[in-house]
Order: structure tokens, then sequence, then C-alpha cells
């Protein structure tokens, strides 16, 4: 092992840095992924936005026409994307509230409210397909004037962050401020700096002239050159174009952004240059830091130079032209038909899980649209008209119209009651099943539609057999209230079974069982099933949602695996687990030579991190030996596994399963004497 040697100089004690210890320290599992229809949030996201800002490898045509007509040149764009949310109020920041006809939201509420910690939002839209002018054109958008685009006067088009008509609510300011300028000299076309100045390309100044004249000019250049005084060098900056005269005083001219949303976020972007060269201009201060606005690739690359050498503030017009387009949905939106396995590229739909490895569940709660969600009642104190005298009563001023509600999304409708809708239902459901087996990146969690009766639930149950999916029945009831509004909502069990999931594994470990838990804020269940049906559904491995006297019970945790191995679902996690630690942790073997101290120390690590796992209950041995064993020796990589390059180890685990029934013997002597006897089965 070679140990780098400090550089060593005067007479000292020296730490040598050493290599951290190898362990396996474990994933966590209690990350989840909602798939769904929400009114505003990441979507048709650049590839490679600030590669293409930065590098300028597609330039606009600047002919004047998109500018004017505020519809820019089409570049390529991911339509889904996954992004990771800690809290509701984080959610609520990016996605919105419970505005819009998608369940997401409520699931995401309920998630977060059963104790999970993590999530990962992927918001869907429409595929109207590559290149196709739809894509960009629900997206909000509205003009900046008074200002100069590469010399010419014209409209600064800003564009809201995504789609929807949350972007007509948009406003924005650009502000400016000037600080002073030391300069030894200046001529009309560079100045020379004191030294430790420096001047960036494409910084704007403010130059004065003699009479009160003043005239704006970026930097176009910068050198440096010796001191003819004394040691050292100056920095020579030199104008893009020259000024009339020499100026008297120069200032550093930098703007600002403001802007805020009819939602009421606001935020406030500083330093911006605004010359094309400049390292913090306007278009990639918008794709680094703002989660509201956007540029346009007509003015991405520009200089952006204020007709007003004064520096008033300019102020947008109103934004326009953002829709919802909720009625173009179909659930072929939900996936990627151009996804190849093992393809490393971004991918659209359900499919953008994969580019996260954190993400163990993943829910998917508007595949499809059993019954459109109800309005939000809007919650109003009533006038009080009463006052200090008796007068005739006035009729109350009317208050502000309600916004009329969200198109609802045509496409995603579907009526589990109809056997063909429900054939259909269940084919997009076998397409998240087969995604989930074929990958094995996540286990996705079904929800059994509703309005079914019992056979057609079992019916529903024996088209699956994976062990990496899980069914819940039935749906619940959620009773939420945003800004003064309230509903009562009818919620996919899946949602509210994944913040269990999430709760259990992050306060017991992964091994325990995510059941026998009351939902949190459930109200009531679609289908208040009865014992005997109960008895049914869980010997089909469909995991039920029951209202009992103290609330509403999640009273199993299983697969929809018909064989034994896998049929509790956190089997299925621990595996999985144990799993993906192994790959992501081991990867420095890359390389390593194959030797009997390789070898040696993988046993270590391996059984290391089984052997916590054993004492932390994972395991159904009564010891290590009983519970799991580690194989990697000679017998495994003989000399011709060696020579192929490869490293072979044999890992053995014998998970626990939770106890789900207790047998409980009652006898009766002769002397009457109760013997109550009970064991776990």
């Amino acid at each position: 092992m070679l140990v780098d040697r400090p550089a060593l100089g005067a007479p000292g004690v020296y730490a040598v840095a050493t290599p951290p210890p190898r362990a396996l320290l474990g994933v966590r599992m209690d990350v989840c992924a909602f798939v769904g229809l929400a009114p505003q949030g990441p979507a048709r996201v650049p590839y490679t936005d600030e590669q293409w800002l930065e590098q300028g490898t597609l330039r606009p045509d600047r002919s004047g026409g998109p500018e004017r007509s505020g519809v820019e040149p089409e570049r390529p764009r991911r339509r889904s994307i996954a992004v990771a949310v800690e809290s509701w109020d984080e959610y609520r920041r990016l996605y919105g509230g419970f505005d819009g006809p998608g369940r997401l939201p409520y699931a995401v509420a309920s998630f977060f409210e059963q104790g999970g910690r993590r999530a990962y939002i992927v918001r869907v839209v429409h595929d109207y397909g590559d290149g196709d002018v739809h894509n960009r054109l629900g997206v909000a958008r509205g003009p900046v004037g008074g200002l100069a685009i590469d010399g010419r006067p014209r409209r600064l088009w800003l564009r809201a962050r995504d789609d929807g008509s949350w972007g007509n609510g948009l406003r924005a300011e650009l502000t400016f401020s000037a600080r002073p300028l030391s300069f030894i000299s200046a001529t009309d076309e560079e100045m020379v700096l004191p030294p430790g100045t420096v001047l960036e390309e494409g910084t704007l100044l403010r130059l004065s002239l003699v009479g009160g004249a003043r005239v704006l000019r970026f930097v176009a250049a910068g050198r440096t050159e010796p001191r003819l005084d004394a040691p050292g060098r100056h920095w020579i900056a030199t104008l893009d174009t020259p000024a009339p005269a020499a100026p008297l005083a120069v200032e550093v001219v930098e703007a600002a952004l403001e802007a805020s949303d009819s939602a009421g976020r606001r935020e406030l972007l500083e330093r911006i240059g605004l010359g094309a060269a400049h390292a913090r201009r306007l278009a990639l201060v918008l794709a680094r830091e703002s989660s509201l606005l956007q540029a346009a690739p007509s003015w991405a690359d520009a200089d952006l130079l204020p007709l007003d050498a004064r520096l008033e503030p300019l102020a947008s017009t109103g934004f326009h032209h953002g829709k919802d387009r909720y009625e173009d949905l179909v659930p072929d939106d939900f996936f990627d038909s151009g996804f190849v396995l093992g393809d490393e590229g971004p991918a659209d739909g359900v499919h953008a899980v994969l580019d996260e490895p954190e993400i163990a569940t993943v829910v998917v709660p508007d595949l499809y649209d059993p019954s459109p969600l109800p309005e939000l009642d809007a919650i109003v104190d009533p006038p009080n008209l009463a006052g200090a005298t008796f007068e005739p009563c006035a009729d109350p001023v009317p208050g502000p119209p309600q916004d009329p509600p969200p198109a609802q999304p045509l496409g995603l409708m579907l009526d589990p009651a109809q056997p063909v809708e429900l054939g259909r239902i269940l084919a997009y459901q076998q397409r998240l099943v087969e995604l989930a087996e074929t990958t094995r990146a996540f286990i996705v969690l079904l929800d059994v539609p509703p309005r079914l009766d019992q056979r057609r639930i079992l019916t529903w149950r024996a088209s699956f057999d994976s062990a990496w999916a899980a069914g819940y029945h039935p749906w619940v009831d959620v009773v939420r209230t945003d800004d003064k509004r309230t509903a009562k909502v009818r919620l996919n069990p899946s949602a509210v079974a994944a913040g269990i999931v999430a709760q259990r594994e992050r306060l017991l470990g992964v091994a325990f069982g995510a059941a026998n838990e009351l939902g949190v804020r459930i109200v009531d269940v679609a289908d208040r099933v009865s014992s005997a049906r109960h008895d049914e559904l869980h010997q089909s491995n469909v995991n039920v949602f029951l209202r009992e006297r103290d609330g509403i019970r999640l009273t199993a945790s299983r697969t929809l695996s018909r064989g034994l191995d896998y049929r509790q679902l956190s089997v299925r996690r621990l595996v999985t687990m144990i799993e993906r630690t192994l790959e992501r942790e081991l990867q420095w073997l890359v390389f390593e030579p194959n030797a009997d101290s390789l070898r040696a120390e993988v046993r270590h690590l391996v059984t290391s991190y089984l052997r916590r796992l054993f004492r932390a209950g994972s395991f159904a041995g009564a010891t290590e030996d009983d519970s799991f064993f580690v194989r990697c020796d000679e017998q495994l990589n003989p000399q011709s596994v060696v020579d192929e390059g490869r490293l072979v180890a044999e890992i053995g685990v014998a998970p626990v399963e939770p106890v789900e029934f207790i047998v409980v013997r009652i006898t009766r002597d002769g002397d009457g004497t109760l013997l109550v006897e009970g064991s776990g089965g």
C-alpha cells in the first residue's frame, strides 16, 4: 500500500493522512417516488441547460421574429425529471398546493403525515413528440422593455420555469446598482486600474463625461502590464466601443432581478452581470438559481444594455399564454416509449426514477382517474353588517369570484366498473410491475381499482405474480384544507402505505413489516371489508385497510408474489437493501488484485455488516451460523477465475418473517380451572 509522504519543512510534527477504514454502512430504504399531476413544477427541462447556455451549442436565429412573438426556437428537453423534497412545505413551494385535478399532492401530503422523510416527485406532462411546437406553447412568458439586446432595442422575453397557468401570475422587475470604480488613468478606449483591481470581461460600466453626460460601455477585454513606478502590474481594461471622451468618473453596474407569482412565492437574484461574457450573466443566474423564471434562447448569450443611463427600474408587463393542458394527458404519458434497458440517458415518466438510485418504492397515484376530485369549497367568514345605529339592511358587497375549476384529465378517466376499462387499468399496472421486475430498482405499490366486488378483486390479484409489487385495498378518505378551502378526497391507499413503510424502516429497520399501523388523518375507507372477506384477501396477499374503533389500520404487508420466499414485503426489501449495499459500497474492489488478503477483507466486511443486521433482529436463526454465511475463498476463485479478472463471493441469509398469527389455546380442567397457552405461528 502506498502512503503519501507529507511535504517536510521546518522541524515539527506532521500528520500523515491515512485512508479511512473500509466498512459497509448500508443504504436507506425509506425513500419513495411519486409520479403524477401537478399544476406546476419541473417539467420539459433542458437536457444540459447550463452547458447549452455556457457553450452556446445551439445559437438561436436573431432575425427578430422569435422575440417579437414571444416564441423561442426549440431545443432538446427532458419531459420528466425526479426532484427530491423533504417536507410538504418544500413540495408546495415547487409544485403548488392542492390545485389541479390530480391526486399527487394529496398522496405526498399523506406520505409525510405517516412519517415519511424524503420523497422524489416526477411531474407528468403530455408528450407531444420531439420537436413539436406544442411542447412550449403552455409556458407563460412576459416581456421587459427598456433594453438593447446585442445593440438593438428589443423586448427581453422572460419565460416561466415550467408549464402551467400558474405562470400567468408572474411579475418581474429588473433593478440596477452602481458602485464607484477607482482608476489611475483613462482614455476613451482604455482604463488603467490600481494593482489588485480586476474587471472581468462582460462587466458593464457607467462613464461620467465632461458636462454631466453619462454613457454605458462593456468591458471587452483585459490585460496586465508592468508598472513603471514600482514593482507589480496594472490591469488594463478595454471598452467594447470608444466613449465620446475620456471619463471623469467610472461606476460598475450590476443588476438584480426580483420575481414573484400569485401564490406568494418571491425570489431575489443579485449581482447579475449584463454582458454576454460575464460569469454571472442573467441567463446563467436564472438557469442555476431561479425556481420561477428561465431565459429565452433569443437573448441567452447576448449583451443586455439599458437604454437609459439613469438606470431606472424595468418592470415586466403581464405574463400570458400559460396553460395547464390536463385534457391532453393519457396514461401512456406516464411511460417512456423509447426507454432501452441499460441506456444511461435520461428517461421520461415513471422511467425517470431510474436516475435516482436511492429510490426504494414508487407510487403512481394518477396513472388513471377513477372519479373526478371534488371541488374545494371556499370557507368565507360571513360579513358583519351590524352598526351602532338602527338602519335599513344593506346588501353585502359581493366578494371576488372563485377561480374556475381546472380542466379534467379526460384521457386518464377510466371506470373500473367497466370491464374494458378495467382491462386497460390492469395493462398499465402490469407495465409498472414489468419495469420494476426488469430493472430491480424499486418496488411498486399498486392500488386495487375501486368499486370492485370481492370476485373481481381476486381476479385482479390473479393477474400478478411478482415480489416487486404490493397491492392495497380499499381506497381511503382524507379531508384537506388549503388556503381557506376544504374538501373530502378519496385517496390511493398505496400513498398511505408508502408513508407507513418509510416510517417503520426509519424507526425499526427494514426487516420489520410495515403493518398493524393506524393511518394518520384517514377518516374513512371506501369499502368496509368484513372479517370473512378480509381472510380471503389476506391469503391472496392483498393488503387491506380496515376501519376499527381506533381508526383506519393497515393489517398486512405482503407482496404480490405467489411464492413463499418473497411473500413478505419486508423480506423483499431486506434482500434488496443487502444487494444495494454490496453493489454500491464494494465498488473499490475494481482493479484490486485477487489475492488471499483481498478475499479475507471481503469476508470480514460482509460478515461485519451481516452481523449488525443479525443483532438488529433481521434474520431468523438463533446464531450467526444459522442466520447467514459468507464464502470467498480459493475454491470459489480458482486460478481460471483469477485469470479472467473476476472475484466470486457467495452470501446466504435467512430473513425473518413477521409473525402474522397468534394461536391461543384455552383448556378447562375438570376442577373448572382455565389454562391459556399462546404460541406464535
